[in-house]
């Protein structure tokens, strides 16, 4: 049994049946997005916020839409705008190309609101984003159950982070807001996400008894909704977990960590696939 671990992880994506991609904040790095690990990492991207000692849970608030929208849109608009302009990394490209070569069905389960899986060329069917788009917008007071697509275009003064143009429900007029799951949140509107986990649940019903490989990239253990869900799914016979991060690597055998990040574990197991011919 070979002992490097890309070699190992070679051998298991070579055997699989099917492929789960696992994402949190930190998959975005290696294409210069912030995680905001920690209100460090969010004062890092966002110093203005540290300066009027607004911490991460507090600026991504959906009481801002109704409270003061410009400001609360200044946050997601600046941010929809920097998702807009960023080009994946190689390492979305390594996974959708082991996709194809090796004949894998693949789904992503991500925390990520940022759309970068779909860019990159992932399905909208092949996707279950769990805590929404910010590509996607809906109602605040939820006047009717629509989730529509994000087209505005978000002008940010970056000496207040407050935009000048803000989206308006269709219906009702009232300030739209992101189609994104938020803290002290009760106004989100999840059917979207649960039709993508309906389509998840569909995949893993397909391949009950398939060899799976759920490779999780940059997920945390602060909101540890996506480790949680790769540890649930390698519970199931005949799955292999892939688990990188730079920080929080340790997961138990037979499942397989990498403590780095996403673009240089994804390379090295290429390289362990290139090795295996």
């Amino acid at each position: 049994m070979p002992s490097d671990p890309a070699i190992k992880a070679a051998t298991a994506i070579r055997s699989a049946g099917c492929l789960v991609i696992t994402a949190g904040a930190g998959m975005g790095v290696d294409s210069g997005l912030p995680d905001f690990r920690g209100n460090s990492g969010f004062w890092k991207a966002y110093p203005l916020y540290e300066r009027r000692g607004l911490s991460f849970v507090q600026a991504a608030n959906p009481a801002h839409f109704e409270e003061d929208p410009h400001f609360g849109w200044g946050f997601y608009g600046h941010r929809t705008e920097l998702y807009r302009r960023t080009v994946p990394h190689q390492g979305f490209g390594l996974l959708r190309n082991w996709s194809k070569r090796y004949a894998l069905d693949t789904f992503v389960v991500t925390s990520n609101v940022d759309g970068q899986f779909q860019k990159a060329g992932f399905g909208e069917d092949q996707m279950w984003e769990i805590h929404g788009s910010i590509h996607f917008l809906q109602c605040p007071a939820c006047c009717h159950e629509a989730i529509w697509p994000n087209r505005a275009k978000f002008v940010i003064d970056e000496s207040s982070l407050r935009t000048r143009d803000v989206p308006l429900c269709p219906r009702c007029r009232r300030v739209a807001r992101p189609n994104i799951l938020m803290f002290n949140d009760y106004a989100w509107l999840p059917h979207r996400s649960v039709a993508q986990e309906e389509g998840f649940n569909d995949f893993l019903a397909r391949h009950s008894d398939d060899r799976m490989v759920v490779i999780e990239i940059g997920a945390g253990s602060t909101i540890p909704t996506i480790r949680r869900r790769s540890e649930r799914l390698g519970q199931r016979d005949k799955t292999t977990v892939l688990r990188i991060n730079p920080w929080e690597a340790q997961i138990a055998a037979p499942h397989l960590s990498f403590s780095c990040g996403a673009l240089a574990a994804l390379e090295k197991i290429d390289q362990g696939l290139a090795t295996l011919g």
